[in-house]
């Protein structure tokens, strides 16, 4: 995985720094069967060419890319709130992937696809530059100690290919409830020329992003929750764009209007 805070790309023989950690749990058996029996509907494999989109799903939509998704309630939640949009999973955490095939199956849900891997080879190698309507990163992992700040997703490197791969007027959210990551998430976004901060600052929670089980476990502890929201520049007609601003007043969900 590319080095995220140098903002450079890695030469052939730098290391790969993880910015997640890799998390074992036990598969239940309803999670194996959905893992078994569900994979080949929703599934995707990782690879280094270039994603057929419209043959994944089928049609031509907007398309959004969720970076870890925990459990799955609310990438579920939001996709079934948002049937015009397709919506594109990417995890590492099997216990998650089977609880979210499970979900998705139950919602009888036709526009999510899930992937198992690192989310930046998909990011870079995968999708096309202007591709994406918006890309979620809710909880990543804060890497809190000082040593390991270098392995946050969030960092120039990142936003920087974000930016390439937002189509004009697309967006990035982020939401964490690490204080410290929060004010990374800003300058990091400041600093990219590609990308504007919607708010100048620390957006209002939406009313409409569900609460994930870490964010509760965030709450639990006492920490506060920061969400972030960026744009890439561009032009929308004078409609979209006041969908866009009762989006970002939490009175409509991304997708929706």
């Amino acid at each position: 995985m590319t080095p995220i805070p140098t903002g450079q790309a890695p030469g052939p023989t730098e290391p790969r720094i993880l910015t997640f950690r890799p998390r074992r749990g036990r598969v239940t058996p309803r999670q194996q069967r959905a893992l078994d029996l569900l994979w080949s509907s929703y599934g995707a494999e990782v690879t280094a060419g270039a994603l057929d989109v419209e043959a994944l799903y089928r049609r031509r939509a907007p398309l959004v890319l969720e970076i870890g998704f925990g459990m799955g309630e609310a990438t579920a939640a939001l996709a079934q709130a948002e049937p015009e949009r397709d919506l594109l999973a990417v995890d590492v955490h099997t216990p998650g992937v089977g609880s979210l095939l499970h979900q998705l199956s139950d919602r009888a849900l036709t526009n999510v696809r899930v992937m198992v891997g690192d989310a930046l080879d998909v990011l870079h190698d995968m999708l096309p530059p202007a591709s994406l309507d918006e890309i979620r990163v809710f909880f990543p992992d804060p890497w809190p100690k000082a040593r390991h700040h270098k392995r946050r997703l969030v960092g120039p490197a990142f936003a920087a290919l974000v930016g390439s791969r937002l189509r004009p007027g697309g967006r990035l959210h982020c939401a964490t409830d690490w204080a410290h990551y929060a004010r990374q998430m800003l300058e990091v976004v400041a600093a990219e020329p590609t990308l504007v901060n919607t708010h100048g600052g620390f957006a209002p929670r939406p009313a409409w992003r569900p609460v994930t089980r870490f964010e509760q476990r965030g709450l639990a502890r006492g920490h506060e929750v920061f969400d972030v929201i960026a744009r890439r520049p561009g032009a929308h007609p004078a409609s979209a764009a006041r969908t866009a601003a009762r989006r970002e007043l939490g009175e409509l969900p991304y997708g929706s209007g």
